[in-house]
């Protein structure tokens, strides 16, 4: 039996598994212009985003929680793991943003959802 406790608002702490879990706002982003700057496919710690990539963008808030550069997600109905490679706008809270290359229709078709999502404890890997 796992002994779960509140860090913060929605956010969950297993102490068996080292396994945060957390409800979030997810979008999608592309890597194209009009939804970025000049370099769409540059992401804010300077990695070059490529279609197929399963990354995704974080609230700066969410850094604090541990979402921090090369944290691997599980994202609730998605399949496989994501990582934690960009950074979104300072105005976003709570929120992440899935990378989906450049197909436009696909990010819309996702919309924003409400989801859970999941990572190991960063202090739990030392």
């Amino acid at each position: 039996m796992s002994l779960t406790w509140l860090l913060a608002p929605s956010l969950a702490y297993s102490s068996e598994s080292s396994q945060v879990e957390l409800k979030v706002k997810a979008s999608a982003y592309n890597s194209v212009a009009e939804q970025t700057n000049a370099q769409p496919a540059i992401a804010a710690w300077g990695d070059e985003l490529r279609p197929g990539m399963k990354v995704v963008a974080v609230s700066r808030d969410l850094l604090r929680d541990g979402l921090t550069y090369g944290t691997k997600v599980r994202i609730e109905g998605l399949k496989g793991l994501y990582v934690v490679m960009d950074k979104m706008n300072k105005r976003w809270s709570r929120k992440i943003d899935i990378y989906m290359g450049e197909n436009v229709e696909a990010a819309l078709e996702w919309g924003v959802r409400d989801v859970t999502i999941y990572w190991q404890d960063p202090a739990s890997e030392s």
